[in-house]
């Protein structure tokens, strides 16, 4: 029996027809919706950051400026491998190099408020110590080479153990809290022959993307002390943009080493998840099977970072992951994502679109192959794929904001409102956030398998994937409570649990860092590496937040 015909307008249409042309209508008119909900949201997030600054301009004036330096200080913006060389070479004693940098340590802090503990004194006498045995000619050079920064001083965020030092966390409660021993990272750069020389601020147990807590207060970027310096290794980031240290040690689990790099104008590396051990990182035993936390090197020079991951992740993995092996940039093949389509965060600023071109553009002459524009599979959804992620981590947030008390985010609140409160409103949020509807599980694990296999299948084994830092530069204090979605640029690669460096790519017309993120497949660091000394040489890097007199 032949399909009945429905004669409509002169012409005959069959039921199965008539059904495909609706549904088909109905894909074009849903389309249409989401493209107009999408522009309005754009629009949305135009006015919203473009009245958010205008308010925070009007707001804070006349804020004071990063010391400057005098000429003959001028070796405290040098790289930690050539500080280190200087001490082997004799051209500086390491005494003079620590009494510098706590020098310019105690002169920066009164503005940008990064020190929790330190400077600590005794390091002057490990200098010295390290001296008189070079000069007394007993270092050997074979101890030159076990200890690359050996008379080097460096700092670490509170939350990772140093022995003896505070140990706060951020917490009023652990206010006098020190540490019985130091973190395997931390013991590892010592054995490299680094001094630890201070600790510095994060947010209350790491968990916002601003440093500020009620013990400490709250710690201001080099480059425009109304801004943020991020988190929650915010402290380590403006010590070292603003000269006060060579290098630090950071840790990340949702761009807690990137965003403050980013934000404070020098290189962060996030390594391959699993490569360096975080015992001692936030209370860690560094055997945790399932978590998205590392530890990473933060410096102002992108040739420090390579010595100092082979020295986070020892010989052997480091002879397994080829990090000694030079890469030919011209092998690799180059992909970018201009937007990740998350509709709650800000768009992505014009400085920071111009950036990533520039980028593009000269990858384009390095490779042998044109870098192509690349898509991934449900990076909209980055901000659900992390919190649920996040609710797997085997710490208890909840329990380490309490000092191992159980909270209610509510109660907290009620108690912040009448002022008796014990933390910030932005762990009070994540406290609430607890109480909210939870994640899909069995659908975020869906949405990010697919991500991850589009991601590897994308870079194999010799691409890079360049993805934007944020979609604005550093924003003012406290408005990342509005803009709250916008850290996903950064989260997304503690969820794929890939390697990751933050680039600086120079300063816009307000003076603020601009940069981007260099990604490539697991366990892949040493490309990221390659290609951020290759930025670095053509973009010039980190610019001082100072002046040199």
């Amino acid at each position: 029996m032949s399909t009945p015909k429905i004669v409509k307008g002169g012409k005959h249409h069959s039921r199965k027809e008539k059904r495909k042309h609706h549904e088909k209508s109905h894909r074009k008119a849903k389309a249409s919706g989401s493209v107009f909900v999408t522009y309005l949201l754009y629009f949305f997030h135009l006015v919203k950051d473009f009245l958010l600054n205008l308010f925070c301009k009007w707001y804070w004036t006349n804020q004071p400026l990063c010391p400057p330096l005098t000429r003959e200080e001028n070796f405290l913006t040098f790289s930690a491998i050539d500080l280190a060389r200087m001490i082997r070479t004799k051209e500086l004693s390491s005494y003079k190099l620590v009494e510098s940098y706590i020098n310019r340590m105690n002169k920066i802090n009164p503005i940008l408020n990064a020190v929790v503990d330190g400077p600590f004194m005794e390091a002057l006498n490990e200098a010295k110590s390290i001296d008189t045995r070079i000069e007394n000619g007993l270092v050997t050079d074979d101890e030159f080479r076990q200890k690359p920064f050996l008379g080097v001083p460096f700092t670490t965020k509170d939350s990772t153990a140093v022995n003896g030092k505070l140990h706060t966390l951020g917490l009023l409660s652990r206010k006098t809290v020190r540490s019985k021993e130091d973190a395997e990272c931390i013991r590892l750069v010592k054995e490299a022959g680094g001094i630890i020389l201070a600790t510095s601020n994060v947010p209350e147990v790491n968990k916002w993307q601003e440093t500020r807590n009620l013990l400490i207060g709250q710690t201001n970027n080099p480059y425009d002390v109304r801004r943020t310096v991020g988190g929650s290794s915010g402290g380590e980031a403006a010590l070292i943009a603003s000269c006060a240290i060579p290098f630090g040690i950071g840790t990340d689990i949702g761009g807690s080493i990137r965003m403050p790099a980013f934000y404070c104008g020098i290189f962060g590396h996030k390594p391959t998840v699993g490569i360096v051990n975080t015992r001692g990182c936030t209370f860690r035993t560094g055997k945790e099977q399932s978590t998205m936390v590392v530890a990473g090197p933060m410096t102002r020079k992108a040739c420090d970072l390579l010595p100092l991951m082979q020295i986070l992740v020892g010989p052997e993995t480091s002879k397994s992951l080829k990090l000694s092996e030079r890469v030919d940039l011209k092998k690799l093949r180059y992909f970018y994502i201009r937007e990740s389509g998350e509709l709650r965060c800000s768009s992505v600023v014009s400085d920071l679109q111009r950036a990533m071109t520039k980028v593009v553009d000269h990858f384009s002459e390095v490779s042998d192959v044109e870098p192509t524009v690349a898509t991934l599979s449900n990076i909209e959804y980055t901000s659900k794929m992390w919190r649920y992620w996040m609710t797997q981590e085997p710490a208890d947030f909840n329990r380490l904001l309490g000092n191992g008390v159980k909270l209610n985010g509510f109660m907290e609140l009620m108690k912040k409102l009448i002022g008796k409160g014990e933390f910030t409103m932005a762990s009070i949020y994540s406290l609430i956030d607890e109480h909210l509807p939870k994640e899909n599980a069995d659908k975020i694990k869906e949405l990010t398998r697919k991500c991850d296999e589009e991601l590897t299948n994308l870079l194999g084994d010799d691409g890079i994937l360049f993805y934007h830092s944020a979609p604005i530069p550093a924003p003012f204090h406290f408005t990342p409570l509005i803009n709250v979605y916008n850290f996903s640029y950064w989260s997304l690669f503690n969820v794929l649990h890939v390697p990751c460096t933050q680039v600086p790519l120079g300063l816009n017309s307000e003076g603020v860092p601009l940069g981007i993120q260099v990604v490539a497949s697991r366990n892949r660091d040493k490309d990221c590496l390659a290609v951020a000394m290759e930025l670095e040489r053509v973009f010039d890097g980190w610019v001082p937040p100072f002046t040199v007199v």
